[in-house]
């Protein structure tokens, strides 16, 4: 009997799809969509070298995390809004924002294919080599002043990772002007609820499995040593 191990690895492929600049919003026609297609949003490139983040994260996980489970959530995206013409010009934002003015045949595509778009293409920017560390100037105090001390705030996001049930995602988010954080399942994101988003991990099995099993704990672990401190207080700079 194939284990769940091995049939996450033989998915692994080495060719990425790439397409478009790292940018949350993708929202352009693409020379490689399929003729006749209304293809919209394209696939963004990952920021840095596939085996950047190693030995935290490896480079195989990337390769099959980005260029198969990422490329999936654009292409059925895609496939979703030219199937309903429902999505006219409007951003990967504003498609997550107002999902209820979609056809109800298509509103849990565009749910868990653009919330996937949307929270990948974010995540592969809340990351960078030779990250962690903690943050610094106002995003700091914020954090000091919500949660007591950035080792407390660790231990609490930890805690909300770790309780997300199945798939899904754990966020430091800014609602009603104040730092919070919660838990999303599968490919929810806060922007539909009206909070912003400023740094998300992905605890889908398939961002941690081949490195860490089912030991979502020790990927949490190795995960801060990759954040991107630098991009998180630049959305939080950016607060309204």
């Amino acid at each position: 009997m194939m284990t769940r191990r091995h049939a996450i690895r033989t998915t692994a492929v080495a060719v990425i799809a790439a397409a478009a600049t790292p940018h949350i919003v993708t929202h352009a026609a693409s020379a490689g969509n399929a003729p006749g297609a209304s293809s919209p949003f394209t696939l963004p490139k990952l920021p840095y070298a596939e085996d950047a983040l190693e030995p935290h994260i490896d480079a195989q996980t990337m390769q099959i995390h980005h260029g198969r489970h990422h490329a999936a959530y654009v292409s059925n995206l895609n496939k979703a809004l030219a199937d309903s013409q429902a999505g006219g010009s409007r951003s990967i934002e504003e498609l997550i924002q107002n999902l209820n003015s979609l056809p109800e045949s298509v509103r849990t595509a565009v749910r868990n294919n653009g919330g996937g778009h949307y929270n990948h293409s974010l995540f592969w920017q809340m990351m960078k080599k030779n990250g962690g560390g903690e943050p610094r100037g106002e995003l700091a105090k914020a954090i000091e002043s919500g949660f007591g001390n950035f080792s407390d705030f660790k231990t609490k996001f930890n805690e909300a990772a770790t309780k997300v049930f199945g798939s899904g995602w754990a966020w430091l988010v800014l609602q009603d002007g104040k730092l919070a954080i919660l838990g999303t399942p599968n490919q929810d994101t806060p922007l539909s609820t009206g909070a912003q988003p400023l740094l998300g991990v992905d605890v889908w099995e398939h961002a941690y499995y081949l490195k860490y099993q089912n030991k979502r704990a020790d990927y949490l672990s190795a995960w801060w040593n990759v954040v991107n401190w630098d991009f998180v207080a630049e959305r939080f700079s950016k607060r309204a």
